[in-house]
């Protein structure tokens, strides 16, 4: 029980910063003053480093350590689980483009307007409703 817990604790931490990134490049592009902009730079990287990082490497970790504990026998037969599984793939590669972005924004090579990240901004509830659903209906 502890295990899932954590599990999903980390978790809840990875997508909060999932979430919550996306709308700080909104406001950084929004942004017209130095010192807003290297506010901004600095708030993006103890978000992306300091916690959605670590949060996304610990939802990995334990999600493992649950799937060997608790769900390696029924893998194959499991439909569900394969697609829950392509779709955090997916996330990992959202967090990656998250990545990507901080780093052209820390470095002053942004070329995407805010309407862009506020729509990017919208693009980890998909995942974590998908996610969600997958878990607890079992569908397939």
């Amino acid at each position: 029980m502890w295990l899932k817990a954590f599990h999903l604790i980390f978790m809840v931490t990875w997508f909060a910063g999932l979430f919550y990134l996306p709308r700080l490049f909104v406001y950084h592009t929004m942004s017209a003053d130095a010192v807003s902009v290297e506010r901004f730079k600095i708030m993006e990287r103890k978000l992306y480093f300091g916690i959605m990082t670590p949060g996304m490497i610990l939802t990995l970790l334990f999600g493992i350590w649950m799937l060997n504990d608790y769900a390696w026998e029924s893998y194959g037969d499991s439909g569900w689980l394969h697609a829950k599984l392509f779709l955090l793939v997916l996330l990992v590669g959202y967090h990656a483009l998250c990545g990507k972005w901080l780093y052209d924004l820390q470095y002053d090579r942004n070329n995407h307007s805010h309407i862009f990240f506020r729509w990017m901004n919208e693009v980890p509830v998909l995942f974590l409703f998908a996610i969600v659903l997958l878990a607890t209906l079992k569908p397939f």
